[in-house]
């Protein structure tokens, strides 16, 4: 509703943001999270060793109960081996494709 949106770049009417955590947008990121640390050879518990942080850590993120930042994204792309730019172009691609709403364009 036009009531609960903002006024966004050039003056177009934005909907407000939700949580992005459980959307489906956000599952794409996740689903290339675990596809990227398997492709690596490595458990949840071999990924948290080479970040230096708990099991937990690792898993929490996967299930979509924790948030990863930018700077921990790129901390588990080279935890895991693969270029983070190379990286975060797959996963904005996949989800510009699975988008339906096309936000901001």
């Amino acid at each position: 509703m036009l009531a609960f949106c903002e006024q966004g770049m050039r003056g177009r009417i934005m909907p407000r943001m939700k949580k992005s955590t459980f959307t489906p947008l956000y599952a794409v990121f996740r689903k290339k999270l675990v596809s990227m640390r398997k492709a690596a050879g490595l458990t949840q518990r071999d990924l948290a060793k080479r970040l230096k942080r708990e099991h937990s850590f690792v898993a929490r993120i996967e299930q979509g109960e924790r948030r990863l930042d930018v700077v921990e994204f790129y901390w588990v792309c080279r935890a895991c081996g693969v270029p983070p730019d190379k990286t975060a172009s797959e996963i904005m691609r996949g989800i510009m494709s699975q988008d339906t709403s096309k936000r901001g364009s």
